[in-house]
C-alpha cells in the first residue's frame, strides 16, 4: 500500500505547479497517495480525519507555518517533510521538534546558483563589466582599459563560505586554472586540501584577491559580518559578486569603497532591503550591477528541485538513506 502524502501550500501558492511539474507529479504519483487539497492553517480542521494517518508532505517556496501544536493535532503521523526549495530555518526547527524528517532540496537550487556566480567571475576576470559600456563612447579607452584585468589564467579568487553552493563553484572553476582562496571556519584542513584551495582570513582575499564571491550562510552571526575594514582592501579594478545574502554587508561601506575607488566593481543579485530602494546609491553608481535575485533557481530550473524532492521520497519510500536531510547541528552553520 502506498504511503499517503499531502501538500502543504496556501490554495494561492504559484509556485507548485512549476516546482511539481507533471513529469514530477508523475513521479509522486507511482511513490504515494496524495491527497487531493492542498493544506494549509485555514483549512486543516476542516480534513483533521483525513490527515490523521499522513506520513509524508511536500511544499515549495510559500509554505504556510504551523506551530508545533498545529502539526501534533492535524498532522500527528507526518513523518517526513520534502521541501523542494533552498533554505529552512524558518520553520525546520518546529518539523525537526515533532519527530519529523526535514528534506531540502538546497543542493538543487545551488547548481543555478553556482552557474551563475563561475559566468559572472569569468567576465569579471575579462573586464567585461567595466569595458563593454566604455566601448560606445571610446572603442580605443575600452581596448586599453580592458588591458588591466587579468583573464582566466591563475587570476586570484575569493571564495567567502565552503558550503553546498561554494563548494559547487570551486568544483566549476577547476578548468580555469585560478588561484582559489577559502574564508570560511567551518571548512576542515583536509577539505580545503581535497578541494585544492587555500583557506585564509577575510583580510587577505578582500586585499589579495581579483574577484571575491560571498556565499556565507545566512545566520545572525554573519550579519554585516563584511564592512569597511574588508571593502576599503580592495584592489583596484577587482570586482564583489554577492549571491549570498544583503544583510551580510554593511552596504554603507561597500558604497564608500566603491566611491572611493571607480574601478572597484560590484555585483549585486541580492540587497537589504530588497528591492533596493530607490534613492540608494546603487542605483546611480556606475561601478554597481544589479540583477533582481536571478542567480538561483528561475524559468525551467525550478523543476530540478522538484525532481530532487522526488527522488529523496524514493528513497526514503525504499528504506534508503537520505541525501539532504536536515539536522538540527546543521541548522547552525546552513544558508
Amino acid at each position: 500500500m502506498l504511503k499517503k502524502a499531502v501538500f502543504l501550500a496556501d490554495p494561492d501558492n504559484k509556485n507548485i505547479s512549476r516546482v511539481f511539474d507533471e513529469t514530477v507529479m508523475g513521479r509522486l504519483n507511482s511513490q504515494v497517495q496524495l491527497f487531493p487539497e492542498w493544506i494549509h492553517p485555514g483549512n486543516a480542521n476542516s480534513y483533521i480525519n483525513e490527515l490523521a494517518d499522513v506520513e509524508i508532505a511536500f511544499s515549495t517556496w510559500g509554505l504556510p507555518l504551523f506551530t508545533v501544536d498545529e502539526l501534533k493535532a492535524y498532522l500527528p503521523n507526518l513523518k517526513a517533510l520534502f521541501y523542494a526549495a533552498g533554505t529552512v530555518q524558518r520553520f525546520a526547527r518546529d518539523y525537526i521538534a515533532r519527530d519529523c524528517i526535514v528534506v531540502s532540496t538546497w543542493a538543487a537550487n545551488a547548481v543555478p546558483v553556482a552557474e551563475y556566480t563561475v559566468a559572472q567571475i569569468v567576465l569579471a576576470n575579462k573586464g567585461f563589466y567595466q569595458t563593454a559600456p566604455l566601448y560606445k563612447s571610446s572603442y580605443k579607452a575600452s581596448k586599453e582599459l580592458s588591458k588591466v584585468f587579468p583573464g582566466n589564467y591563475e587570476a586570484k579568487i575569493g571564495i567567502l563560505g565552503a558550503g553546498m553552493i561554494g563548494r559547487l563553484v570551486i568544483e566549476m572553476l577547476r578548468p580555469y586554472e585560478l588561484q582559489v582562496d577559502v574564508f570560511d571556519p567551518f571548512l576542515p584542513d583536509a577539505a580545503a586540501a581535497e578541494l585544492g584551495v587555500r583557506k585564509t582570513d577575510l583580510h587577505d582575499i578582500f586585499a589579495n584577491c581579483d574577484v571575491i564571491s560571498n556565499h556565507l550562510a545566512n545566520l545572525p552571526t554573519t550579519v554585516g559580518i563584511l564592512n569597511k575594514q574588508h571593502f576599503n582592501l580592495m584592489k583596484p579594478h577587482s570586482t564583489f559578486i554577492n549571491t549570498g545574502r544583503g544583510a551580510q554587508l554593511v552596504e554603507a561601506d561597500l558604497i564608500h569603497a566603491l566611491r572611493e575607488d571607480s574601478t572597484r566593481t560590484a555585483l549585486l543579485d541580492v540587497t537589504h532591503p530588497e528591492p533596493v530602494a530607490e534613492d540608494s546609491p546603487f542605483i546611480h553608481l556606475e561601478n554597481v550591477i544589479l540583477t533582481p535575485h536571478i542567480a538561483g533557481s528561475i524559468g525551467n530550473e525550478v523543476a530540478r528541485m522538484g525532481h530532487y524532492a522526488a527522488a529523496e521520497c524514493e528513497r526514503y519510500c525504499a528504506g534508503l538513506p537520505l541525501k539532504y536531510g536536515v539536522t538540527l547541528k546543521m541548522l547552525e552553520t546552513m544558508a
